[in-house]
């Protein structure tokens, strides 16, 4: 804590919930840090010389005569090439035994670049997963969330991202992370000898909720460090989103703010956007695309996080169970990527967009044909075709532990084709069928 003589201090609480606590302070301004004794809270609403102290560890044991120290300053993050291959709390400092950080601090949670200095995502980044790579192509400074049941390894596949992206730093945001699962990414890292390319910022369940608000943030202003000073492609990891909105709701609900829509604060939608929108692709090649992972209720897509996510970011990747195949799959009907186009048959090979078009048709045809015979409709030979495909496309290709270049997804493709179809059925271009075709003449 900074010298006392310069500080605001005071010691009588007005009201305090299990959140927040409320006192009369003048000169207090928004996101302000303060103790209230040895606990850290920063400032989340100023009316008249009210001021309301949001508590990151709770309030429970608080007297309301506790001091209260007002540092004067926002929440900062020390920046500076000594962050990488290390291991911080939600206040930036390291959970991993090395030493603090030396460097310049920065303020957590500024403005986005401004959109003058921004250009157009046209950088591929290969994940090696082809249900990203060849259906859903993910271009940097892009902003794509993982939509997925709480069942689901997500963070299996967060962390297959993050070894396979061709990318100069990963930046990993875990909040409500189980000990487990921060156990499993720090020692798939460390094991795959990539930790030089690795920072993460880790809230666990044993620490309080609302310090998950922080982590995003901390993540961002590193990721801004390397992308804007550095000129380097940086990915950021976010999970879990829904834990991080749930911390929201915890905050709104306890200062008494009337909840909105599945009991959500009224402010998620920006306080959503305010994340996802530090993606950037900078003229200077330096870039932040973010990739989250937002858990759903029973499946629930309507609910107010998925939402409101939806509306913000460029498309979203949805895993599921395939029942036929027995692999988790990224799903072809309900992923999209809205930048797709920006790098296929541009960065990719020429017949990319065409493969992948016809991949998920013959795919849905499969679905049809499955519908056809739950409904005890006899199937045709084209039907049969469609349902071997179908199982040997998603082992093959859409499963999250297929790690091959997109060329070799490609012709992964080409092969299944001409192995279940005619070169008619598949309605590729005559010119790629006759540079690419794998099958029967």
């Amino acid at each position: 804590m900074a010298n006392k003589a310069y500080q605001r201090i005071y010691t009588k609480l007005d009201a305090i919930t299990k959140a927040t606590v409320t006192l009369k302070a003048s000169g207090a301004s928004n996101d302000e840090l303060a103790y209230v004794g040895d606990r850290l809270g920063q400032v989340v609403k100023t009316k008249n010389d009210s001021v309301t102290l949001q508590i990151f560890a709770g309030t429970e044991g608080i007297p309301t005569n506790a001091e209260v120290t007002f540092l004067s300053e926002p929440p900062t993050l020390t920046v500076g090439e000594q962050l990488s291959g290390r291991f911080f709390d939600a206040y930036g400092h390291p959970i991993d035994g090395g030493p603090e950080i030396e460097g310049e601090k920065r303020q957590i949670g500024g403005p986005s670049v401004n959109p003058y200095k921004r250009r157009e995502p046209s950088e591929l980044i290969p994940t090696g997963i082809a249900g990203i790579d060849l259906n859903n192509t993910i271009v940097s400074g892009q902003k794509i969330p993982f939509f997925a049941d709480p069942d689901q390894p997500y963070n299996q596949v967060m962390a297959d991202v993050a070894l396979r992206a061709d990318v100069d730093k990963i930046i990993l945001a875990g909040m409500g992370l189980s000990n487990d699962d921060y156990l499993f990414f720090r020692h798939s890292f460390e094991n795959a000898g990539v930790m030089d390319k690795i920072i993460c910022f880790i809230n666990t369940t044993e620490n309080p909720p609302v310090e998950r608000l922080l982590v995003p943030d901390m993540a961002l202003t590193a990721a801004e460090y390397f992308a804007v000073d550095k000129n380097e492609k940086v990915l950021v990891l976010l999970t879990d989103m829904t834990l991080y909105a749930d911390a929201l709701s915890i905050v709104s609900n306890r200062m008494d703010q009337i909840p909105s829509k599945d009991s959500m604060p009224g402010s998620l939608y920006s306080d959503l956007a305010k994340i996802y929108e530090k993606a950037v692709q900078l003229p200077t090649g330096g870039s932040i695309t973010i990739i989250a992972v937002t858990t759903l209720n029973d499946g629930d897509i309507t609910h107010a996080i998925p939402d409101n996510t939806g509306y913000i970011t460029e498309g979203q990747l949805y895993l599921r169970a395939d029942a036929d195949s027995g692999k988790v799959i990224i799903d072809p009907f309900r992923s999209l990527s809205r930048l797709k186009q920006r790098v296929q048959n541009k960065k990719t090979r020429e017949d990319h967009s065409q493969v992948m078009n016809a991949g998920v048709r013959l795919y849905a045809d499969a679905q049809n044909a499955k519908t056809k015979l739950e409904n005890g409709f006899d199937l045709s030979d084209y039907d049969h075709r469609c349902l071997a495909y179908a199982k040997e496309y998603a082992t093959r290709l859409l499963s999250i532990d297929v790690n091959i270049s997109i060329e070799k997804m490609l012709d992964t493709a080409w092969e299944l084709f001409g192995k279940y179809f005619t070169k008619a059925e598949t309605g590729i271009k005559q010119s790629f069928i006759d540079k690419y075709w794998k099958g029967k003449e």
